[in-house]
């Protein structure tokens, strides 16, 4: 016979299952809208995935008079420093996932 217990443990696996963050996909995004955020948004970083989509856009208008080359530059270095850095941003988006369960 199945305990209570046994149940709400077997639900909360099946939500984090459902829920939990993937490194394919967060490099997927990375690799392809990563320039606009993207990863950062699926990870649950919103504030710097904003910084980062408002930063290209303001580059982007800045090309028209030669110094949105700079801001390129930077969401260059950032989205570099960003592949380094998914693999932990996935264990802490997990992370808070198994703890907003219990």
């Amino acid at each position: 016979m199945q305990q209570p217990n046994d149940t709400a443990a077997a639900q909360q696996m099946m939500r984090y299952d459902a829920n939990k963050k993937t490194a394919l996909i967060a490099y997927l995004l990375w690799f392809f809208a990563g320039y606009l955020g993207a990863h950062r948004f699926y990870l649950g970083r919103i504030v710097s995935g904003l910084i980062m989509l408002v930063l290209f856009l303001l580059s982007c208008v800045g090309m028209l008079i030669l110094v949105g080359f700079i801001g390129l530059a930077v969401i260059g270095l950032w989205w570099l420093i960003d592949g380094f850095l998914i693999p932990g941003m996935i264990s802490s988006a997990n992370n808070k996932l198994i703890n907003s369960l219990r």
